[in-house]
C-alpha cells in the first residue's frame, strides 16, 4: 500500500492547519490527548506489580520461583529492541502527516489489545500457564504496543516547530500530561476511589477472584479511554519540521543506523541528556512502583486497603500540588535562568528538601513535607527537559547535516518504558528477599527498610547524580548558531535541486495566510448552510459578522492608543 496516498486522505489528515503553534494544539494535542492516553500506563506503573504480586501471587516463591524478579528485567532487552525498531521505522518514514504521527495512529488499536491481554491471565490455570501468559502479554504491551505510541509521542516536541519559545510551551504541556496522569490518575483518583475495589479484602486477606474480576471491569474502561485519547493526540498535532523538507522538495537519504549511532554517541551533550532521562526516570519509577506498598505498610493506623488508598491519595494530592503549580511557573523560571541552570538548581533543592522525610519515615506529616519540598525543586526538570532534548537534536543536525530524532527518541522511549521493568524487577527481588507477605498484619523490619529506600531514597540519589551531570550540558549557548547552520544546509539543498529558496519567515507567513483564507472560506460555507436552514439572508448575516469584527478591531486600536498615551 502507498502510505503517502493513505496519509493524504482527508480522514487521517491533521486538524491543525495553522503555521504557528496555537492554544488548540497545545491543549488538545499536547495535554488532553496524552493525559488520557497516559492514564492507563500511569496506573500500571503504580499498581500492575501489586496486581501481579497480591492478586496473581507471583512473589510466592513456591509457585513462581524467581519469575517475578527475572521477567521485568529480562523484558528490558525486548523493550530496548522494540523501541530501536520503532525509531528506525520513524527515521525511514516520510508521509504528508509526518514521520512519527503515522505510528501514533497505528498504536491506537495495538495498545488497546495489549491492555486487555494484561488482565486476561487465566485465573485457575497452572502456574506455568500463567507465567507464559504474563510473559507474552507483558512484552506485547511494553516491548511492542506501547513503544509504537510512546516513541512517536515523544518525538512530537522536537518535530512540531523550530521556534524555541513554542517548543518550550509544548514541552511544558507534553510533560504536564504525563505528570498529571501519574499525579491525578495513579496517585489520587485510583487510590482514593478504586483501591478497595481493585484489591477486595475478605477476612483481612485479598480475595483474588473478586479482585481479578474488578480489574477486568477497569480494564474495559482503560481500553476505551486510551484508544480515543491516542486518536485525539494524533489529530491535533502537526510535524512542521518534517514538513519543511517535503515542502522544499529536499530528498532525504535513508540513513544507516550506524551513521546515526556514531553521530549521537560521539556527542557529549547527547550522552548527558540521555543519562539525565535514565536517572530521572529510574528514580521516579521505583518511587511510584513502591508507593502503594509504602502507604499500605509504613504508616501507623493503616489497617486495610481502603485506609491505605486514602493515605496514598492524600499523599499524592499534597505531593502533586507543587508540580501542578509548576506548570505555570516552569517556563518563566527557565526563560529567566536558562533551561539547564533551572533544572540543576531545582534538583539541588529537591535533594535537600527530600531528606526531611527521613526524620521519621513512619510519620505521615513529615513524609508529606519532604515529598512537597522535593516536588518544588523538581518543577523545571519535569517540564522543560524535552525542550532541552530538542536543542540537543538541533545541535546534532547542525553538526552532522541530518536529524537523529528516530534513533534518539527510540533510546529515550526505551529508557522511559524499560525502566518500568527494571524498577519492578528490583522491587520484586527485594520483596522476595526480605520476606514480604501480603497476608501478614505487618511487615518485618527488612521489608520496611527496603520500602523506605525505594520510595524515599533512590530518587534522591538519582537527583544528586543529575545535579553533577547537568553542570556540563551547555547546549543552549549554540542555539542561534545551530539554527543558522541548519538554514544554510536547507538553502544549499534547495538550490542544488534547482529550486527557489524562501526564508522560513516568508514560508510561515504565506502558510498562515493560506490557512486563514481556507478557514474564512469554510466559515462562509457554514454560514450559508445555516442561513438556508433557518431561512435567513446570508448577505445580512455576513454584514452583521463583518460589523462585529470591525467594532472589535476599532476597540482594540483605541485601547492600544490609550495605553500608548498613558506611558
Amino acid at each position: 500500500m502507498d502510505t503517502s496516498k493513505f496519509f493524504d486522505n482527508p480522514l487521517v489528515r491533521t486538524k491543525i492547519t495553522s503555521a504557528n503553534v496555537k492554544p488548540k494544539e497545545m491543549l488538545l494535542g499536547y495535554f488532553a490527548g496524552p493525559f488520557c492516553a497516559f492514564i492507563s500506563n500511569a496506573i500500571f506503573g503504580s499498581y500492575l506489580n501489586r496486581y501481579y504480586s497480591d492478586v496473581l501471587g507471583w512473589t510466592d516463591a513456591s509457585r513462581f520461583g524467581i519469575f517475578s524478579a527475572l521477567l521485568p528485567m529480562i523484558s528490558v532487552i525486548f523493550v530496548i529492541l522494540g523501541n530501536l525498531v520503532i525509531g528506525r521505522l520513524i527515521d525511514n518514514t516520510r508521509t504528508p502527516q509526518g514521520k512519527a504521527r503515522p505510528y501514533m495512529l497505528l498504536s491506537a488499536p495495538l495498545v488497546t489489545i495489549a491492555i486487555a491481554l494484561l488482565f486476561l491471565t487465566p485465573q485457575n490455570s497452572s502456574p506455568m500457564m500463567q507465567m507464559v501468559w504474563i510473559a507474552i502479554s507483558y512484552n506485547l504491551y511494553y516491548a511492542v504496543a506501547y513503544p509504537f505510541f510512546y516513541t512517536a509521542h515523544s518525538s512530537m516536541v522536537s518535530l512540531s516547530t523550530r521556534n524555541s519559545s513554542h517548543r518550550g510551551l509544548l514541552a511544558i504541556f507534553s510533560n504536564a500530561s504525563g505528570v498529571a496522569a501519574v499525579g491525578i490518575g495513579a496517585s489520587i483518583l485510583v487510590p482514593m476511589f478504586l483501591q478497595s475495589f481493585l484489591f477486595v479484602e475478605k477476612d483481612g486477606v485479598i480475595d483474588a477472584a473478586a479482585s481479578c474480576n474488578n480489574w477486568r471491569v477497569v480494564m474495559i474502561v482503560l481500553c476505551i479511554v486510551t484508544f480515543f485519547a491516542i486518536l485525539l493526540e494524533y489529530y491535533f498535532t502537526r510535524e512542521r519540521v518534517t514538513e519543511e523538507n517535503l515542502k522544499l522538495d529536499i530528498k532525504e537519504e535513508k540513513l544507516p543506523m550506524m551513521k546515526q549511532l556514531k553521530a549521537c554517541v560521539s556527542n557529549q551533550y547527547w550522552w548527558i541528556i540521555i543519562l539525565y532521562f535514565l536517572l530521572f526516570q529510574f528514580g521516579g519509577l521505583v518511587k511510584n512502583s513502591s508507593m502503594s506498598y509504602y502507604c499500605r505498610w509504613m504508616f501507623g493506623g493503616i489497617t486495610g486497603e481502603a485506609s491505605a488508598g486514602t493515605a496514598m491519595g492524600t499523599l499524592g494530592l499534597i505531593g502533586g500540588l507543587p508540580t501542578a503549580i509548576g506548570m505555570v511557573l516552569a517556563w518563566p523560571i527557565a526563560h529567566k535562568l536558562g533551561k539547564q541552570r533551572a533544572v540543576t538548581l531545582g534538583l539541588a533543592i529537591s535533594v535537600i528538601g527530600g531528606l526531611v522525610s527521613f526524620i521519621n519515615i513512619h510519620n505521615f506529616v513529615i513524609v508529606c513535607i519532604g515529598v512537597v519540598l522535593k516536588g518544588i525543586g523538581s518543577i523545571p526538570a519535569m517540564y522543560v527537559t524535552l525542550a532541552l532534548l530538542s536543542d540537543v537534536l538541533d545541535h546534532l543536525e547542525a553538526k552532522n547535516g541530518f536529524r537523529s530524532d528516530g534513533f534518539t527518541m527510540s533510546v529515550y522511549g526505551a529508557i522511559m518504558v524499560g525502566m518500568t521493568g527494571l524498577g519492578n524487577g528490583i522491587i520484586n527481588a527485594l520483596l522476595t528477599a526480605t520476606g514480604y507477605n501480603a497476608a501478614s498484619a505487618a511487615q518485618n523490619a527488612g521489608v520496611e527498610n527496603m520500602l523506605a529506600l525505594c520510595y524515599l531514597g533512590i530518587e534522591l540519589i538519582c537527583y544528586a547524580a543529575i545535579v553533577i551531570l547537568m553542570c556540563f550540558l551547555k547546549v543552549e549557548k549554540h542555539i542561534k548558531e545551530d539554527h543558522q547552520i541548519i538554514l544554510e544546509h536547507q538553502k544549499a539543498a534547495v538550490l542544488a535541486a534547482g529550486g527557489v529558496w524562501t526564508t522560513p519567515e516568508e514560508r510561515l507567513r504565506k502558510e498562515q495566510e493560506e490557512a486563514e483564507r481556507l478557514a474564512e472560506e469554510a466559515r462562509k460555507e457554514e454560514l450559508k448552510v445555516y442561513c438556508k436552514k433557518k431561512g435567513l439572508s446570508f448577505e445580512a448575516e455576513e454584514a452583521k459578522y463583518q460589523k462585529k469584527l470591525a467594532d472589535k478591531k476599532a476597540k482594540a486600536e483605541a485601547k492600544a492608543v490609550s495605553e500608548t498615551a498613558n506611558k
